[in-house]
């Protein structure tokens, strides 16, 4: 029985007790989930304290507290010290985006979308062709074979040596990753990931039961013997990797650690999902993962959601192997990619505009850069012409939630390293800030300032 009567006590939840089954806790949290995606516990509602709502349904507290840390891992619920647990401003949601347009956005990277113009232009171009009204039928699922030659070509660039045949476009880089997920790999497989790695990556592989497993690497990226020692101790079927400036922290792998963990993955027999976000073609004599590896690497062209952000379309380069598993995935989400917008992309490519484009938004990236490192001359350094940078938190600001609201709340949008791991305690705690979203060098300079002031305020 509980300890105290409730008879004239308002809790602001509890389930109905009927439908508590076993595991008590997770039928808890998946109540909860329930009325809050249902609108029934409004965001910033205060939940009852754990204690008080094991005694109401006179169960063990513990269970309580796994019912709201599951809550917490779906990112439905937050909780702010000593002021209790609430519901979260957009329950499950990781986007950062909430459509007030008033706030100034750090935390998504768009990618300096303002640079359109000829973005615009190789659309008229396409549109004056004369065969626009066979983009919109059905086709074969991996894209017309002219666009993926035109993709093969540009991925020379970037050291992947392909054919047409071996070559597919997908909806954006998230859009390969989702397929390669679903296709290659099966329920309950292993995925060796850095500490911190890609967010959206985190999220799809909680929805297709792939476990992911951090790896622990230095300030050159994972490292090979832990990587070794992981697929020693553990059951791992592939690994994600960013090779060039890694989403959140910044990394470029060099050519001798890409060799040395290379090995670790041939010796494993590894299914490497290689994401490239390299905003430029390399310098000559670069090395590709692809090239080391090309009988185990789905690569995935990660320059190409750089041209424009509402060009939903990269190209992934992939072995033989992998072919039935991964275009059947293709298929069965998306049918086929957008044709008019692997035209646009193949036009944008062939005429040239495609360098010009990302060198233009390298250069703005440039001036970004600058602008960051004046108000935080003590940053930790990016490769350059980043996209996006990284500022340590103090021990006060590791709650998510809570971090981002007090950002949110003073106008600026920011992410928080948290999304960025599936460890519980990852030792540090960093804000991911885009310098190419802000929409103008001025609003980039007011939102930067304000962090600054609200760190300041913090110790920081």
């Amino acid at each position: 029985m509980p300890v105290n009567s409730f008879n004239n006590y308002h809790l602001s939840w509890c389930p109905e007790v009927e439908k508590l089954s076993r595991p008590c806790y997770l039928a808890i949290a998946n109540l909860l989930e329930q009325d809050i995606r249902s609108g029934k516990l409004a965001p910033g509602t205060k939940l009852p304290p754990q204690r008080e709502l094991a005694d109401f349904l006179d169960i063990n507290f513990t269970t309580v507290t796994r019912a709201y840390n599951l809550c917490r891992e779906r990112q439905l619920i937050y909780g702010s010290m000593g002021r209790g647990t609430f519901v979260s401003p957009l329950p499950g949601d990781s986007s950062g985006e909430t459509g007030n347009s008033d706030v100034l956005e750090l935390g998504v990277v768009n990618g300096f979308d303002q640079v359109n113009k000829q973005i615009i232009e190789a659309t008229g171009a396409v549109l004056k062709k004369g065969y626009l009204e066979k983009l919109y039928s059905y086709t074969t699922s991996l894209g017309h074979l002219h666009q993926r030659a035109a993709a093969v070509n540009w991925m020379k660039k970037f050291d992947v040596l392909c054919d047409e045949n071996h070559t597919a476009l997908f909806s954006g880089s998230q859009n390969a990753i989702s397929a390669a997920l679903l296709s290659l790999f099966h329920l309950g497989d292993t995925v060796a990931v850095d500490y911190f790695t890609y967010a959206n990556l985190i999220g799809t592989a909680h929805l297709a039961h792939i476990r992911l497993h951090p790896v622990a690497g230095d300030s050159g990226g994972m490292l090979p013997e832990a990587l070794d020692e992981c697929c020693r101790k553990n059951r791992i079927s592939g690994i994600f990797l960013m090779p060039n400036c890694a989403n959140p922290t910044g990394i470029t792998l060099s050519d001798e650690r890409k060799r040395a963990l290379a090995e670790v993955i041939k010796r494993h027999d590894l299914i490497l999902i290689e994401d490239d976000t390299a905003t430029l073609p390399p310098s000559a004599g670069y090395c590709s993962l692809y090239s080391l590896l090309p009988e185990q690497t789905l690569y995935i062209c990660g320059s190409l959601r750089y041209l424009c952000g509402g060009l939903r379309v990269t190209a992934a380069a992939f072995p033989e192997r992998y072919r039935t598993h991964l275009l059947n995935g293709l298929f069965h989400l998306n049918i086929r990619t957008s044709a008019l917008d692997g035209e646009i992309m193949t036009e944008l490519i062939l005429s040239g505009k495609a360098e010009d484009v990302l060198l233009e938004k390298h250069l703005l990236a440039l001036r970004a850069n600058r602008i960051f490192d004046r108000i935080f001359p003590d940053a930790p350094p990016a490769g350059e012409g980043s996209f996006f940078r990284t500022l340590p938190l103090p021990a006060s600001m590791s709650r998510q939630q809570e971090c981002e609201m007090l950002f949110e709340n003073s106008g600026i949008r920011v992410q928080h390293s948290a999304r960025f791991t599936v460890l519980p305690r990852p030792g540090r705690n960093f804000l991911r800030l885009s310098v190419s979203s802000a929409g103008t060098e001025k609003k980039l300079r007011t939102a930067l300032s304000m962090v600054k002031i609200i760190l300041e305020s913090r110790g920081n």
